[in-house]
């Protein structure tokens, strides 16, 4: 049980309610996520825009999927991880070999690799990067946007796994077990 109130939509803020009606015609679903956070209509109003602008970005669906489901292991944040495994699967095509390295912090695409080790040693590093490690992005491919977005990605999926375990939201998708936690 979630530890604040995950309303339904009409119970929420009155701010709130046109922002997840959204999320409702987008998605077909409010997913809990998104129902914990309207408690606060700004920060669903913050996650909402960012989410929507990285969205635009120069980072391709999977790649964005494959750092998501590797943040999430390292946060060890079973909400997310469930969540995107099952996006992963069912909306970016992504293969269960592909998903498994991702939660290894690694991929099986040469160029998606650099990216989802980079995110997580940003992670595991609390934002550090050197400069080999920025040069690696930029020799594998990667511009300068879209290492930016990289960036981006890493900051939004903490921000929901932070949500998500610090308020314990509960999982409205097929559960999948993180492995720190599975291992604790």
């Amino acid at each position: 049980m979630s530890r604040i109130p995950t309303p339904a939509t009409e119970q929420t803020p009155e701010k709130s309610q046109p922002l997840l009606a959204a999320v409702q015609k987008q998605l077909g679903t409010v997913p809990n996520l998104f129902r914990i956070v309207a408690n606060s209509p700004a920060a669903l109003e913050a996650y909402l825009g960012f989410s929507g602008a990285l969205g635009k970005g120069a980072l391709p669906a999977k790649t964005r999927e494959r750092i998501a489901l590797a943040i999430a292991e390292v946060n060890d944040c079973g909400y997310c991880l469930s969540a995107h495994t099952y996006i992963a699967r069912n909306l970016a095509k992504l293969d269960d070999a592909e998903i498994t390295a991702n939660r290894n912090g690694a991929s099986n695409d040469v160029k998606a690799d650099a990216a989802v080790r980079f995110a997580v040693k940003l992670a595991g590093g609390r934002g550090q990067a050197s400069d080999a490690d920025i040069a690696a992005l930029k020799d594998t491919g990667y511009s300068d946007a879209e290492i930016v977005e990289i960036i981006a990605h890493v900051a939004l999926n903490t921000f929901t796994n932070y949500v998500n375990e610090a308020l314990k939201t509960e999982i409205d998708f097929p559960v999948v077990t993180v492995r720190t936690a599975a291992a604790a």
